[in-house]
């Protein structure tokens, strides 16, 4: 082979090596974003996973809240609380001294004059009270008849525990989230009540049918709210996944137990939709095929969303949206209602359209791209707040209300049944809260309701 071939074939060769570096170099490329991504945990600050999953992870660090640029705790002016005496208390210890303590003289006979006085504020040992109804009969002294009388209406059994018990029970299990073995604990150290775990089923399920005229009244208020918050939550009912869901107001909370996420779930419980409200949620499907005056995508869902697509594919799109979102909050803050035609709402609505037309790359920023679709998609859903006095710009509210369902799951376990009724009676106790009622003096109205025959 002569000097001339020789080059050739390496400068082929060569050619051929460069090639394949370039190529391995892209890949290489490539292979380290993926890893990088892949790298990055979602979390409650760049996702719908709750705060509770951050456990023994950085804690996120962005939010939609404005600092104050106030310091923790109570403000200057605040009011403190303590302890007050009362006027007349139950009972009254004197305190004599026995002796003079210069002389040794006995003070016995002594006059006595007021000092100070002190007061201990405790709780008597309690006990079950048991009333006995006696059902007795006269002889009528005009044509010998006898005469009985009827036991009261609530009086349906031989034995059988008061209200009192009922609204205890209920407050506990319901409100405080007792399980059905501690609150059987605590039933017992404290009033010396020994109940079956079936029986405070049974107080629960009466409590639940009692309550049913009070569900099925804010079932209609939500249905003619104009602003209305829906939410939806997994919980494990023997084992299996159900969730409950959430539609509520400023001044009412409904809770439904389901065995399904879809919309049938939602048609089951509405099934001519929320025409008259603005309904606030997340981007889930189910949620936006309900039929309802309009929507209100919710901003602090959205928020997280770009948080993780700044992390992912490390572009100012995100961040671009991101400030367009606060400046819409802020706008909010300053003016509760815009007409459309506002020059601030206009310029707002314009900024969106430019971010919602621009080009994103799909290959090269998935998530962005996916991002941008579903907001094109749900265009009329994002700004809704900004047109609307009562509609907030976030879904807060609803998360809040179903949260106590993942509460009760956290402290008293999965629920073996029941969980309609827990929604039933926690729905009348987040309504009583919601309109300032005391929530022990609501549970109480609810056990001494008649039952119609």
């Amino acid at each position: 082979m002569s000097y001339e071939e020789q080059l050739k074939l390496l400068f082929e060769e060569n050619r051929a090596l460069k090639e394949i570096i370039k190529n391995l170099e892209s890949r290489i490329i490539e292979l380290e974003d993926l890893l990088r991504k892949a790298t990055i945990n979602k979390n409650s600050g760049n996702s719908s996973k709750p705060p509770s999953t951050d456990m023994f992870k950085p804690k996120p660090n962005q939010s939609l809240r404005v600092p104050s640029g106030k310091k923790s705790g109570g403000q200057p002016g605040h009011k403190g609380f303590t302890l007050n005496m009362v006027d007349v208390a139950d009972e009254v210890v004197e305190l004599n001294p026995a002796h003079c303590c210069k002389c040794g003289c006995s003070l016995d006979t002594a006059e006595s004059h007021f000092e100070d006085k002190r007061q201990e504020f405790d709780i008597p040992p309690t006990q079950v009270k048991v009333k006995e109804y006696r059902r007795n009969s006269k002889k009528c002294p005009n044509c010998g008849h006898h005469q009985d009388v009827d036991f009261p209406k609530d009086i349906t059994n031989y034995t059988q525990y008061g209200h009192n018990v009922e609204t205890i029970v209920t407050y506990l299990s319901v409100y405080q989230y007792i399980s059905y073995q501690r609150l059987k604990k605590c039933l017992k150290h404290f009033f010396k009540l020994d109940i079956s775990e079936g029986t405070i089923t049974n107080i629960l399920i009466r409590m639940a049918d009692k309550s049913k005229p009070k569900y099925d009244e804010i079932k209609t208020t939500i249905l003619q709210s104009k602003q209305v918050g829906s939410d939806e939550t997994s919980v494990k009912v023997n084992g299996k996944k159900h969730w409950i869901w959430v539609w509520q107001t400023k001044n009412a909370t409904y809770l439904e137990a389901m065995d399904n996420r879809g919309s049938q779930a939602i048609d089951s419980v509405f099934p001519d939709g929320l025409v008259n409200s603005i309904l606030n949620t997340d981007r889930w499907a189910a949620q936006l095929k309900t039929l309802s005056a309009g929507f209100q995508m919710c901003i602090s869902h959205l928020f997280r969303d770009l948080n993780y697509i700044e992390q992912v594919d490390k572009i100012d799109w995100a961040t671009r949206l991101k400030a367009l979102f606060i400046k819409g909050i802020e706008l909010k803050e300053l003016q509760s209602e815009y007409s459309k035609a506002h020059p601030l709402v206009m310029h707002l609505e314009q900024e969106l359209d430019i971010l919602l037309k621009e080009e994103i790359p799909k290959n090269s920023y998935r998530k962005t791209y996916n991002l941008q679709k579903s907001l094109v998609n749900h265009r009329d859903g994002i700004f809704t707040f900004l047109y609307n006095e009562e509609t907030p710009p976030d879904n807060n509210g609803s998360e809040r209300a179903i949260r106590n369902a993942k509460v009760k799951q956290k402290v008293s376990g999965q629920f073996k049944s029941g969980q309609q009724v827990f929604c039933i009676l926690r729905s009348v106790i987040d309504t009583a809260i919601k309109v300032g009622d005391d929530v022990f003096s609501a549970i109480f109205n609810i056990a001494t309701v008649k039952m119609a025959e």
